[in-house]
């Protein structure tokens, strides 16, 4: 899973040979454009994709959510700005413990789960939707409470199944270290085989994109392409990775470029709790469509989504028509299944082609990229399946691998 790989910047390096892991991978397997969830940001695309389920399942609903029960924010990590405007210590428990213990819901079942309940052994390298049966205790003492993860598991250096000797992931974030060390890991488990299934998780295209845009990222993509080399330099050549494991390659979400932000709780004309980061906002109110209406002719805002006595109500500059939803891939569902999530606001809102909302600190990528939105240049994804049916949406990622998985073991 490379994170923030938009469709064209895949099919570009691919087509003309720049990316070697990835094109030789390409030219094995079938590809399309996948559909990713929404709000279209990483916590909840990724619980997505290891849930095999939309928000209104797994109840991730946002980057920064209001916590109703706990009357308090919860940030994951839109910025290092927004973390210690939330509170530094809960934000940070919060985003390495507390959205697989305490937030996603307990009726979700991960991939991780269900590959191990079915006796298969399941692999994850720092992706931030991990949980499974087995209980680690952090790396570094009061760090962290202790967490579930799966029977193979290296998180950041913060959790690790197996001493392997990985290099420090966070010691040079702008400079790669977090894939590096993700590597380390990807290619110790490679040369053991020591997975049945591996969700291998890249995030450090998503973070070139947001400070240089998704079109300036090509340098980034060639050293992510060795990152996913290393898997197959670690099983002996791309016929011997291929003759061992069937393959996924995708996102979780793209990125567009931002060249304007906002601060989205200046425009809300209502009682409520505003939260918003990158392109997507959510209010908490007990007025939603005064909220929504509020919005009416904010530059910022493309749409804003609502529930009217359980009907999904769509308006844009004014006008309420459900067909709206239309012109966005998958919209109807995508948007239904987010409202009707229990921790998200009354109003979902979507951020117009070019802006961003700013985060809790003030902060955001004008200048950059982002995503979040409901738009399909957020939305839309790379999805390269060799050994497996690619399927057209990412909440489909999980059934399409337990499937390989059961139907070569049984």
């Amino acid at each position: 899973m490379i994170d923030g790989l938009t469709p064209s910047l895949f099919e570009n390096a691919v087509g003309d040979g720049a990316a070697p892991a990835l094109s030789q991978l390409a030219e094995a397997g079938d590809y399309r454009r996948a559909v990713t969830t929404f709000p279209s940001l990483t916590p909840v695309c990724l619980t997505s994709i290891a849930t095999g389920a939309h928000p209104d399942v797994h109840h991730i609903p946002h980057l920064v959510w209001w916590h109703r029960e706990e009357q308090r924010i919860v940030e994951y990590g839109s910025s290092f700005g927004a973390v210690r405007a939330a509170g530094a210590r809960r934000s940070l428990r919060d985003t390495i413990v507390g959205m697989n213990r305490d937030h996603l819901s307990k009726e979700a079942e991960t991939v991780y789960e269900a590959a191990e309940h079915a006796g298969l052994t399941a692999a994850a390298v720092n992706i931030t939707c991990y949980r499974g049966s087995h209980r680690y205790q952090p790396t570094v003492p009061g760090i962290a409470p202790a967490t579930l993860g799966p029977r193979r598991f290296f998180f950041y250096n913060l959790y690790e199944s197996d001493p392997i000797g990985a290099p420090l992931s966070v010691r040079n974030r702008a400079g790669g270290s977090v894939d590096e060390y993700a590597a380390a890991a990807g290619r110790w488990l490679v040369t053991r085989d020591g997975f049945d299934l591996l969700v291998y998780y890249l995030s450090d295209l998503d973070f070139a994109s947001h400070a240089h845009g998704p079109d300036g990222v090509r340098e980034q993509l060639l050293k992510t392409d060795g990152h996913v080399g290393a898997l197959v330099d670690a099983a002996g050549g791309v016929d011997e990775f291929l003759e061992r494991y069937a393959v996924l390659v995708c996102s979780d979400h793209a990125q567009t470029n931002v060249h304007h932000a906002a601060r989205l709780e200046d425009h809300v004309q209502a009682p409520a709790i505003v939260t918003a980061s990158n392109r997507a906002g959510m209010i908490y109110t007990d007025d939603a469509r005064l909220a929504a209406a509020s919005l009416d002719g904010v530059e910022a805002v493309d749409a804003a989504f609502f529930l009217d006595e359980g009907a999904v109500v769509a308006r844009k500059d004014g006008e309420e028509d459900i067909s709206l939803l239309d012109e966005y891939p998958l919209g109807y569902e995508r948007v239904e299944a987010a409202l009707r999530n229990p921790n998200a606001g009354e109003v979902l809102v979507s951020a117009a082609a070019g802006w961003e909302f700013a985060d809790l600190a003030g902060l955001h990528h004008a200048g950059g990229g982002s995503h979040g939105s409901l738009s399909a240049g957020d939305s839309e994804v790379p999805m390269l399946g060799i050994g497996i049916e690619p399927p057209a949406r990412t909440t489909e990622v999980k059934t399409a691998l337990l499937s390989n998985l059961l139907s070569s073991v049984s």
